[in-house]
């Protein structure tokens, strides 16, 4: 899918581009490019002039090679954005390719991005310049709103983390926790224990990008102090990642001790009946034994006295245990 981003009036509007002719009616600051075919890159190579990288998506590329700028001046920047998905948290990596020099549009410059699907921020960016005239003023203002609203959307998925982990923390300290419920607690608290890790990862990468155009230079003083307020904005989501991960730590350790309180409970209830059932053994023994001089075992009262014996040696340390609240 190829879409255009036009300004008009000070806001931002989208178009599809379905053919090679449809590009030379735009003047676009923004080409995005959502899993491409080979014609859009095609269109892409003939009438911007510019070769996509083969190795623009690849997910295993080096770290030192994620962010350079080319002798024409193009700026390469490869990120990750967080897609906040409640089933499946993942990172979706986008390639940015900024010419700041297009010579075929004479503008200040195109900012060009493939990534492989939709990606949230876009959409909030898009919502954003359409409603906010005046947000966006050229193709370096639109990269460095995507890492703005990027920063934006990684706090609101730490909001929606912390809630969850509210409800968790209720149902741990809760009064009866079944094994059963510790499971759907522990289940719930993983998962936003990866979430919170992706949210810390991707902010990192959004810290190093916002970094590198900074030493760039290529930011006017207002843009530069965007990028400024920017960093700011994601060391304060460090702190909340970090506070988040104590969070989940104790409520791992809360939940584990409760199953190993209801594991204590059921052994226990093994160690009331076996030291209850010993006396009863004990006796159980010596009258089997057969000694010669029982006179009790030729009475016709013998072994009824035992039996009734018996009973009693287990009855008296169940008592004893419920007085002293051992079996509450």
């Amino acid at each position: 899918m190829l879409n255009i981003f036009t300004l008009a009036n000070g806001r931002l509007f989208q178009e599809e581009i379905e053919s090679l002719e449809e590009l030379s009616k735009f003047q676009p600051i923004w080409v995005d490019l959502e899993s491409p075919t080979l014609d859009e890159k095609r269109w892409i190579k003939q009438y911007y002039g510019l070769q996509i990288p083969e190795d623009a998506m690849d997910e295993d590329i080096e770290e030192s090679a994620r962010f350079y700028e080319e002798d024409n001046g193009e700026l390469h920047i490869r990120s990750d954005f967080l897609i906040a998905d409640e089933d499946e948290p993942r990172s979706v990596r986008v390639a940015f390719i900024l010419n700041q020099h297009n010579q075929v549009l004479k503008s200040k410059g195109v900012l060009f991005s493939i990534h492989d699907e939709d990606v949230p921020v876009f959409r909030l960016l898009r919502l954003r310049a359409r409603r906010a005239p005046g947000l966006i003023e050229d193709a370096k203002e639109v990269l460095l709103k995507l890492y703005d609203a990027d920063a934006e959307y990684s706090a609101d998925t730490l909001e929606n983390i912390y809630d969850q982990l509210e409800k968790a923390g209720k149902l741990v300290l809760s009064e009866d926790v079944t094994d059963a419920l510790a499971g759907e607690v522990l289940g719930a608290i993983a998962r936003q224990e990866d979430l919170n890790g992706r949210i810390r990862r991707n902010v990192m990468d959004t810290r190093r990008a916002v970094s590198f155009m900074m030493r760039s230079k290529m930011l006017s003083p207002d843009q530069f102090e965007e990028a400024r307020q920017i960093l700011r904005d994601i060391e304060s989501l460090d702190n909340h990642t970090a506070f988040l991960f104590d969070k989940i730590n104790f409520l791992m350790d809360a939940t584990v001790g409760f199953i190993n309180i209801n594991q204590n409970k059921i052994i226990k209830i093994f160690s009331v009946a076996s030291v209850a059932l010993l006396p009863p053994t004990l006796i159980a023994s010596i009258y089997g034994m057969n000694f010669q001089f029982m006179p009790e075992l030729n009475a016709s009262w013998g072994y009824p006295y035992a039996i009734v014996l018996m009973i009693a040696s287990a009855l008296v340390p169940m008592w004893y245990f419920r007085r002293r609240g051992w079996l509450a």
